[in-house]
């Protein structure tokens, strides 16, 4: 009996660790991908950003990397849908940052300013 209790609770630890958060990502998954739609800026599991332009086929996508460069890629291949910058581009008000300070010297000899060696 005490060895069927340990391993019904070891079977609900393992579900708890292991199999609900990896059920939990892959809703999460499904559902990114369910909800990408045309002028989306999407990041690629390749590591390259872009801009949907067209949704083919229920497993496709045409996507812009480049002006003029327009690749298809597979739906189950985007990793993140990069939400717009509209409060960036409120805060910068179109004026670049510029900052402001005293100029600092860089000493470029091979010793140390205080005067030891290596």
């Amino acid at each position: 009996m005490g060895q069927l209790v340990i391993l019904v609770a070891m079977f609900a630890l393992l579900w708890l660790l292991l199999i609900r958060p990896q059920a939990r990502r892959k809703l999460a998954q499904q559902q990114l991908l369910a909800s990408v739609e045309v002028g989306d800026e999407i990041l690629t599991a390749g590591g390259l950003y872009g801009l949907v332009r067209a949704i083919g086929e229920a497993d496709e996508l045409e996507v812009e990397i480049a002006p003029g460069t327009h690749v298809r890629i597979a739906r189950r291949a985007v990793a993140a849908v990069i939400p717009p910058d509209d409060d960036l581009d409120e805060e910068l008000d179109g004026e670049p940052d510029v900052l402001e300070g005293e100029v600092v010297e860089v000493n470029t000899d091979a010793t140390p300013p205080d005067g030891r060696r290596g």
